[in-house]
């Protein structure tokens, strides 16, 4: 009645079972076992060919000490051996830093790339589902370079095709166990690559102490923390506006006062003037002196100062009309920096709807207008949501610290900010871990970068009014 097919015999084709499908299982082909290994000594071939290209070093010395064995004897090559392995002992105790950027991370990423990496490539992609298991075949995104850095391993991968960014967003958990790290980031290197950051310890644990005081005055960019590369992170604040957003106790305080701190000897020679808004009257009242006849703290009070600083502002322009285009800080036209505690106090839980209006206007204007004329606009907020804060756009740099909520990241970053990995929902909330940690996001980056800024004590604040009273003035 059937036919004989390929593969099954027809009766398995049959089934009693109503709405069953008919599924055939077409016949293996046996592959010759000369076939199976030439393939093998294929690949082996090109993997030491490739990995003799990558790391030409790394293959020479055990090829050279080979040679030396087969050509004079186990003597001479255990010899040359001694004597590598006491050079770069050397070298290591001599010069700690050169040998760990040249030597010592390199071999560390060598090793975590066979024994972490790729050995556990295949089963992390398949369970996490960034990979496929179709007709007996894996489908697994490439594996690329690994880099490693005194605090996390840098993996470039090259997804499969259809997959998006987000895929492997919304499974860094799973990276992360997968691979046994505390955490993963995802960064989008190029089209269709991305940089998967495993953190092996965390530099931004510890609380920093407050930076020194500049030795010459400088606008900007200023230095107020540390990155989680280990470098200085550096503020830009003149020719900008910055918005700080993050929770209670989040560390907002610690990114104002570094600022303020930072551009105190340009206070005093005049470059910079300090125009601060409290309307809390917590934050910046402990520092009141520091900002003479420019400080604020009632919302008509603030309304004012925001109208001088208009003011200010337009009549630069009017003078810089056909002149010049970008604002160098003089005497004459110093950089004018105004700092407000919680911007929110004043544009959203104003009952004075007509005072409310008029601070959000004079916001708005200073944000779209002045930082060609040298006004610049430092705002810190509790609650980044649009009907709270309606001109949060108009700021080009953005910080986010400690959020209550992961919907928060995007809208202080930017869309996408968390999927790039500025998890700022994941911040400790405990101080002496979290405090001062945020990522921030500027106007020429769209990769949010992770800082921790540096924590000025009640002390500190003092010896900065004693050693700048009235210089504001």
């Amino acid at each position: 009645m059937f036919k004989r097919l390929p593969g099954d015999e027809a009766r398995n084709l049959v089934s009693t079972t109503p709405d069953t499908a008919v599924v055939f299982r077409p016949a293996v082909v046996t592959t010759p076992a000369i076939l199976t290994i030439v393939i093998l000594i294929g690949r082996t071939f090109a993997r030491l060919v490739r990995t003799a290209w990558r790391h030409p070093i790394a293959a020479l010395v055990p090829t050279a000490l080979g040679a030396a064995w087969y050509f004079y004897g186990w003597p001479l090559a255990a010899a040359l051996a001694g004597t590598i392995v006491l050079a770069l002992t050397s070298w290591a105790f001599l010069d700690r830093p050169s040998f760990a950027r040249l030597v010592g991370y390199r071999l560390l990423a060598w090793w975590r790339l066979i024994w972490i990496y790729r050995r556990h490539w295949q089963p992390v992609m398949i369970v996490s589902g960034l990979g496929r298991h179709l007709r007996g075949r894996d489908y697994l995104p490439r594996l690329g370079k690994v880099t490693c850095t005194s605090w996390a391993d840098l993996v470039t991968v090259r997804m499969l095709k259809g997959q998006a960014v987000k895929d492997w967003a919304d499974r860094t958990d799973h990276l992360a166990q997968g691979f046994g790290a505390k955490s993963c980031r995802v960064a989008v290197s190029r089209a269709g690559w991305l940089t998967l950051i495993f953190p092996r310890s965390d530099p931004l644990a510890s609380p920093l102490p407050a930076l020194d005081i500049p030795e010459e005055p400088t606008v900007g960019p200023v230095e107020i923390g540390k990155g989680e590369d280990g470098r200085p992170w550096r503020l830009k604040v003149h020719g900008t506006h910055v918005l700080v957003a993050g929770a209670t106790g989040a560390g907002k305080g610690s990114i104002i006062w570094s600022v303020i701190r930072s551009l105190l000897p340009a206070v005093s020679a005049g470059l910079v003037e300090l125009w601060a808004l409290d309307p809390k009257l917590m934050e910046l009242s402990y520092g009141r002196d520091l900002f003479g006849d420019r400080y604020a703290a009632t919302p008509e009070e603030c309304a004012d100062l925001l109208d001088e600083a208009v003011s200010v502002m337009q009549k630069r322009a009017a003078r810089f009309a056909g002149l010049q285009r970008s604002h160098v800080p003089t005497i004459e036209d110093p950089f004018v920096l105004v700092v407000v505690d919680e911007v929110a106090f004043l544009t959203a839980y104003q009952t004075d709807r007509q005072l409310r209006q008029r601070i959000s206007a004079a916001l708005a204007t200073l944000t779209t207008q002045g930082r060609a004329v040298g006004v610049g606009v430092l705002a810190a907020l509790q609650d980044p949501r649009k009907e709270v804060m309606n001109v949060r756009n108009l700021f080009p740099d953005k910080i986010a610290l400690r959020l209550d909520e992961s919907e928060q990241v995007d809208m202080v970053l930017g869309d996408g900010a968390r999927d790039r990995g500025a998890l700022a929902d994941h911040i400790s909330p405990v101080p002496e871990q979290g405090a001062g940690v945020g990522y921030v996001r500027l106007e020429t980056s769209p990769e949010p970068i992770r800082v921790r800024a540096a924590y000025v004590s009640d002390h500190d604040i003092r010896a900065m009014v004693d050693a700048f009273r009235g210089e504001a003035a």
